[in-house]
């Protein structure tokens, strides 16, 4: 057995590290500075340190041998038989999903697919993709028959970045395959590594249903707490302390408000939501739930200007400070944050807008999103400062030293307590 895992990223590096623990596995990925920083030992991700990505990784290649060579070389993968793909599933400028990731991944493995292989799906997508989407893919560039030559497999990826607790082995995999007989293969295959167990879906649009409704119903229970945090503020209540009374019923569910960003949450619905419309139902929860939520970041800066200007500050060319731009805390994922969308709408009413993040790589930032931002801890104090991520440094900030009486202090994640003038 042989493993090819097919892009290294978030879902991919640690995925390939934990196979690699009991078996042969080529880490495959496109960029090249990518494979090569992982070949040193490092990961720039964070999600797995040194000394244990060092512990698994093969410096030469070696026939058949127990670790993980990462490489960009097709030729390394030619002789696996399981095939492994985890590339993003995202969305377009119209929250259209974007398959282009699946397709081109799928064209990759199509190369070197071989009789009796098995092609596994992680990257979340709406019930039909793998089979519908990405199969005619392997077919067209293979020249092999699905379900006779070759066979396909689908377990949804659960990864929560820069969740050290919950990490990959420790997380029930759901799991399915084209056929009954290569589900209990594909579902043998994860359970001989991962410790929480499997559960074994009776086809690949079951599980490709349930991974896109886990971060659904997330994004609408989020929506909802962001909706009563509306009402409350102008009803002069606390969310926070509303949300602590209700949540002294045993059955109450602990949801915060927020911005609903990151690679799942806030993409995911959109996935079912096409599919849905596609068939001709128009899914008004759901879109509901995506409106008010990517709404959020205008609104958090419009409650920051109105504290500015009872505070009695001058709005238009005012300085502030944005604590954080990864898209949660203690990670330094930017992927889809919607810190950007409270920047833009900040700077619309003429507010100089200074970026702190310590977990964040500024030239990715740059790169993804066009914003200057910075590791180190600003030396100036500013008319206004969003605590918009919960990274740890930020609660241990003297914050004597970047504020002023007539400053505003807002705080996104409610982690301040009284110290800040506002809050979602």
């Amino acid at each position: 057995m042989k493993i090819a895992v097919i892009g290294l990223g978030y879902v991919g590096l640690p995925l390939a590290r934990l196979f690699a623990t009991k078996y042969s596995v080529v880490g495959f990925d496109i960029n090249k500075s990518r494979v090569d920083e992982l070949n040193s030992g490092i990961d720039s991700t964070l999600e797995i340190d040194k000394s244990l990505l060092e512990s698994v990784l093969l410096k030469q290649p070696t026939q058949n041998a127990i670790g993980l060579l990462c490489s960009t070389n097709l030729e390394d993968i030619k002789d696996c038989n399981y095939y492994i793909v985890t590339v993003p599933t995202p969305v377009d400028k119209n929250n259209r999903p974007d398959l282009t990731p699946l397709y081109k991944s799928s064209e990759t493995v199509g190369k070197v697919l071989k009789k009796g292989d098995i092609v596994i799906y992680e990257s979340t997508v709406y019930p039909g993709v793998t089979e519908d989407e990405c199969v005619p893919v392997l077919e067209r560039v293979s020249g092999l028959e699905f379900n006779i030559d070759f066979f396909a497999g689908y377990s949804p990826e659960r990864i929560n970045p820069g969740d050290k607790q919950h990490t990959v082995e420790k997380i029930l995999k759901v799991t399915a395959g084209s056929t009954p007989e290569i589900g209990i293969k594909v579902n043998d295959l994860y359970k001989s590594v991962i410790t929480a167990g499997t559960h074994l879906a009776p086809t690949i649009k079951v599980a490709e249903a349930a991974k896109v409704i886990e971060n659904s119903q997330r994004d609408i229970n989020i929506a909802f707490v962001n909706e009563l945090s509306k009402i409350f503020n102008i009803l002069g209540i606390d969310t926070h302390d509303v949300l602590e009374a209700a949540g002294t019923k045993w059955n109450f569910l602990p949801f915060k408000p927020g911005l609903v960003g990151g690679h799942c949450i806030g993409v995911d619905p959109y996935y079912l939501a096409q599919k849905a419309q596609e068939m001709g139902y128009h899914p008004e929860i759901i879109l509901a739930g995506r409106r008010l939520n990517d709404s959020m970041g205008e609104y958090v800066a419009s409650q920051v200007v109105k504290l500015m200007i009872k505070k009695g500050v001058v709005v238009n060319g005012a300085s502030l400070l944005m604590l954080g731009i990864t898209f949660k805390e203690n990670c330094p994922d930017v992927r889809n944050t919607k810190i950007v969308d409270v920047i833009a709408a900040l700077k619309e009413y003429g507010i100089f807008v200074d970026i702190y993040d310590p977990w964040a790589n500024p030239s990715e930032v740059k790169h993804e999103y066009g914003l200057i931002t910075t590791n180190a801890f600003p030396s100036k104090k500013y008319d206004a400062i969003i605590l918009g991520v919960a990274h740890n440094e930020f609660s241990l900030i003297d914050y004597s030293l970047i504020k002023n009486e007539s400053s505003v202090l807002y705080d996104v994640k409610g982690i301040l307590g009284n110290l800040a003038d506002g809050k979602l």
